[in-house]
């Protein structure tokens, strides 16, 4: 019993769950910000939903990978995959993700009955896209989608989701917060692909870091990392300014310590670590600019 737990939840890959939270918990913090208003409930359905939907997608692509290939525990450096060692079954897996998937559209239903038929729409997007993630015959990560996947459906359509349930519609800010948020979370998909690099390429898995090196993975984890800072910057000039605005510049020590990892750490184990605090980087930085936006309408609503 002890040891299915632990495969399910290696399955799980619970370090990175945190990037399916924290655009909830900012899409919420903007919408309360800004209408002084949180409906808990709908908060806490749509995180359900929203992990939900990022643990089938690990699940379904711990299954495909193995049956694509991908994931030979004989020259793999990253984590252990439970289908590609045996200790849980292929079926038994895809079922659980299916299983997954399936909860997050039970939820979806009171989304849906909440929120109308945009919700059904991004519902119905997210759970594809996640199947086509590594399903199918041209899984988007094999053909070098699988940053923008994660920015799109895990920063976008998460953050902007979680916003308009809240406040009953979309605005600039959402769509900004969510591009800011979603750039971190694709990072942490670009130090997986740079150390399984040679592994994914004799695999014919054609990721970005396959298709145009080290280098580019490099400039890229690094523009992923720092452009946030830029938009912020552009966002918050918008913005009443206040003392608490400056909560999330207090990650950009951080963001550039893991851009020098990045370059400097050999490709192979090391980045295992890296990618599990590339994923508290995005926690962070999420958390901290959602509790500057709840903090500094709060002060303004307080004419402080």
């Amino acid at each position: 019993m002890a040891k299915a737990f632990t495969y399910w939840l290696l399955a799980i890959r619970p370090k990175t769950l945190t990037i399916s939270v924290v655009p909830v918990a900012l899409g919420c913090a903007l919408a309360w910000s800004e209408t002084g208003e949180i409906d808990v409930p709908l908060m806490l359905a749509t995180l359900a939903a929203a992990m939900c939907i990022q643990i089938g997608t690990n699940l379904h692509n711990d299954v495909a990978d193995f049956e694509r290939g991908t994931d030979d525990p004989a020259t793999r450096f990253g984590p252990s995959r439970v289908t590609a060692e045996g200790w849980l079954s292929a079926t038994r897996v895809r079922s659980a993700a299916y299983l997954s998937f399936a909860a997050a559209l039970l939820v979806g239903v009171y989304l849906i009955w909440r929120g109308g038929w945009a919700v059904l729409l991004a519902g119905l997007a997210s759970v594809v896209a996640a199947v086509a993630y590594t399903g199918g015959p041209r899984p988007l990560a094999y053909i070098g989608l699988g940053e923008l996947f994660v920015w799109f459906f895990f920063g976008l359509v998460a953050v902007g989701g979680s916003y308009f349930l809240q406040a009953g519609g979309l605005a600039p800010g959402a769509l900004l917060a969510g591009t800011i948020i979603g750039m971190p979370a694709a990072a942490v998909l670009v130090v997986n692909n740079y150390r399984d690099l040679d592994n994914d390429r004799s695999a014919g898995k054609n990721t970005l870091a396959v298709r145009y090196g080290r280098a580019f993975s490099r400039g890229e984890y690094a523009a992923l990392m720092l452009a946030p800072f830029v938009l912020l910057a552009g966002w918050q000039m918008t913005m009443q300014p206040h003392g608490w605005l400056l909560l999330p510049w207090l990650t950009l020590p951080w963001a550039l310590w893991l851009v020098q990892r990045f370059r400097s750490l050999p490709a192979g184990p090391a980045f295992n670590g890296l990618l599990a605090v590339t994923a508290m980087f995005q926690f962070m930085l999420g958390l901290l600019l959602a509790l500057a936006l709840v903090l500094t309408a709060r002060m303004v609503e307080a004419g402080a």
